[in-house]
């Protein structure tokens, strides 16, 4: 998929009800943590630095599915060049306490 490189700042339509809470951008790839604790990521996905389990690339943010599956909620986000990691909070346990946890998006 084609993904446009502008010089400038664009508006972008999240999904409704959505705030943003922090953003890491990466050398073609963004990534943008909500208030809620999940991760959207959008751009160039070559090495699969977007985390949806391939290498498609997205011109509109999409939410990192593997994350909400797996109950891990985000706290931060850095992309590297053609990286993207994140700390997360998972359920201790299976209690409904959360732990920090690292895992690579």
């Amino acid at each position: 998929a084609f993904i446009s490189i502008q010089a400038f700042p664009a508006l972008l339509d999240l999904p409704q009800g959505l705030e943003v809470a922090e953003v890491s951008c990466g050398s073609r790839h963004t990534a943008a943590v909500t208030r809620g604790g999940e991760l959207y990521t959008w751009g160039w996905g070559k090495y699969g630095q977007l985390g949806h389990g391939d290498e498609a690339s997205a011109d509109q943010p999409r939410r990192v599915e593997y994350l909400v599956a797996e109950g891990l909620q985000v706290r931060e986000v850095v992309c590297g060049p053609w990286t993207t990691y994140v700390c997360v909070l998972e359920p201790a346990g299976g209690s409904d306490e959360l732990s920090p946890h690292s895992s690579p998006a």
